[in-house]
């Protein structure tokens, strides 16, 4: 696979009703955080509707940039279910069932009607591999690096654990943080002389307001345990000299 950072990845949410505000995406933030504890950044987030070209060719775009890629939403059994088919067309590969996820389905509705939109759960890109999931009912799928999610972030908790082999992991990100009782603009100049001294050290800076005061969250995030301790030192010494004004 020709991408263009190694430990590097992207989400895909994928949904009309996450665009539309009735639904709230929990995935993101559970995926990122189990991505950055394997040492794989998360570098893009795209959520886009359920329409096939615009998975297809975000599907596309992303896999060959970054080494990862995971799509969550619209691998169920509704007509605006499209995920499955349209990875499929983004891979070139025939969209067909998948006899091992069918067989689990077939198992899984034995005493209910196993209908038309269930089975269609089991139809996924020609050569996916699954991703189970332990309730017993449709499992997801990956090929290459891409790995196709359901919405539900219960079930994107209990497959993600499944891929921590399949994943080629890197150095764990750390991430520390220091609490400043200033406003942001108080500190941008000082904090911008330490981020200018420690180029590897990503440095966040959030602003916020609570019991009637300011302040700024500042997160560091390193893999160097080292680099990123020094530099969080010297962002607490920074922080000292206008609290104690």
């Amino acid at each position: 696979m020709n991408f263009d950072k190694e430990f590097t990845s992207a989400i895909l949410i994928i949904g009309n009703e996450i665009l539309s505000g009735r639904t709230v995406d929990k995935n993101t933030s559970f995926i990122a955080k189990w991505l950055g504890d394997l040492g794989i950044g998360v570098e893009e987030v795209r959520v886009i509707p359920d329409k096939e070209e615009i998975i297809v060719e975000s599907v596309n775009s992303l896999r060959k940039k970054y080494q990862y890629i995971f799509t969550t939403g619209g691998i169920g059994p509704t007509h605006d279910d499209i995920t499955s088919e349209s990875v499929a067309k983004a891979f070139g590969k025939k969209y067909e069932y998948n006899q091992e996820a069918y067989s689990i389905l077939e198992k899984y509705y034995a005493k209910s009607d196993f209908n038309e939109g269930r089975k269609k759960m089991a139809k996924m890109p020609e050569g996916a591999n699954l991703i189970y999931n332990e309730h017993g009912s449709a499992p997801a799928f990956y090929i290459e690096n891409v790995f196709v999610l359901p919405g539900i972030p219960s079930y994107v908790e209990l497959m993600l654990p499944q891929l921590k082999d399949v994943i080629v992991s890197g150095k764990k990100i750390i991430s520390l943080t220091c609490d400043a009782r200033v406003r942001e603009s108080s500190i941008a100049l000082d904090l911008s002389v330490i981020q200018n001294r420690y180029p590897e050290i990503d440095i966040g800076s959030y602003p916020y307001s609570k019991e009637g005061g300011f302040g700024t969250m500042l997160v560091m995030r390193s893999t160097d345990q080292e680099k990123i301790t020094k530099c969080h030192s010297e962002v607490e010494q920074m922080v000292k000299k206008y609290t104690l004004k």
